[in-house]
């Protein structure tokens, strides 16, 4: 009776538990998440307002440096290089916006398939997805313009085919650890149809990792489409593109190397900052990285 009597006096006296802190924002997700936003705000701009047209011939001089009529400058064909900018930052998003999409919705079912399937139909998707992963997404690329012709969709399609493998493979480790999980061998007991596993218990437990996956490979996609493009096989001429933007200023480096500085430029901050995007995001979502 003593005890029994005690244990409301012991609850009672217990300190109530301090509320859960947030954990900091780390340097490399708010670095990467600003120039993904300033690439965001520039695209978004694109629709509503740019200072000239985009393709249209101007009744100026050409290779002019910057100024306060042409920010950036012009180039050969004394167009306005902010303005290029500008709308191939639209073009950059929306090339790997598909590209991530089409890796994404192949790659996440593959990976959860054979990560439930441990049998001959596991290993058959994961020896496609290596004999796939050996292609790497620039070279297959290649190969579908070569067949269909040099395109924006062409490019899009092909790296976001060539990004699967990677997508299947983070899924199915992701999901290989949920399923030896106690919850997923007693939803098992409970009758539950595989199905409903996968999409109840194992899909939400590997958003994580497909979210990292896919700032990483929206990175890629971006390298990839200035590559084709910067190749002539990726966006045609007459559409605004940073690639095709270094293409064009190859052949006027000495004359102004400012035309391929800032489209350069413009890629190269736009890889680093969905890269640490995708780097800090993982860490701030991985419970096991906190405090380092």
């Amino acid at each position: 009776m003593s005890d029994i009597q005690g244990l409301p006096a012991v609850a009672a006296t217990r300190p109530a538990e301090a509320p859960g802190r947030r954990r900091p924002l780390n340097p490399s997700l708010l670095i990467g998440g600003t120039i993904v936003a300033a690439i965001v705000l520039l695209a978004l701009v694109s629709y509503v307002w740019t200072p000239w047209p985009p393709m249209r011939v101007l009744p100026t001089e050409p290779y002019q440096t910057p100024n306060a009529e042409h920010w950036l400058g012009t180039d050969k064909l004394r167009r306005d290089v902010f303005t290029q900018i500008l709308v191939g930052a639209r073009t950059t998003l929306f090339v790997g916006l598909v590209a991530v999409g089409v890796a994404a919705v192949v790659g996440v079912p593959l990976g959860i398939l054979a990560a439930m399937t441990p049998g001959w139909l596991g290993q058959l998707v994961m020896r496609t997805n290596d004999v796939l992963l050996a292609f790497p997404a620039l070279l297959l690329a290649i190969m579908f313009a070569a067949l269909y012709g040099g395109s924006t969709r062409v490019a899009m399609i092909a790296i976001g085919i060539a990004t699967i493998p990677a997508f299947a493979r983070i899924t199915r480790s992701g999901a290989l650890s949920v399923m030896a999980s106690e919850y997923v061998v007693a939803a098992r007991a409970a009758g539950r149809s595989p199905l409903g596993i996968a999409w109840r218990h194992v899909l939400p437990n590997v958003a994580g990792l497909v979210i990292v996956q896919a700032s990483v490979s929206f990175a890629i996609a971006i390298l990839a489409e200035a590559a084709l493009a910067y190749l002539g096989l990726g966006t045609p001429t007459g559409q605004a593109s940073w690639g095709r933007m270094l293409f064009e200023a190859q052949t006027t480096l000495r004359a102004a190397p400012h035309l391929a500085l800032i489209p350069g430029g413009a890629i190269a901050l736009s890889v680093l900052g969905f890269n640490l995007f995708g780097d800090g995001l993982r860490d701030w979502l991985d419970p096991k990285l906190e405090g380092r």
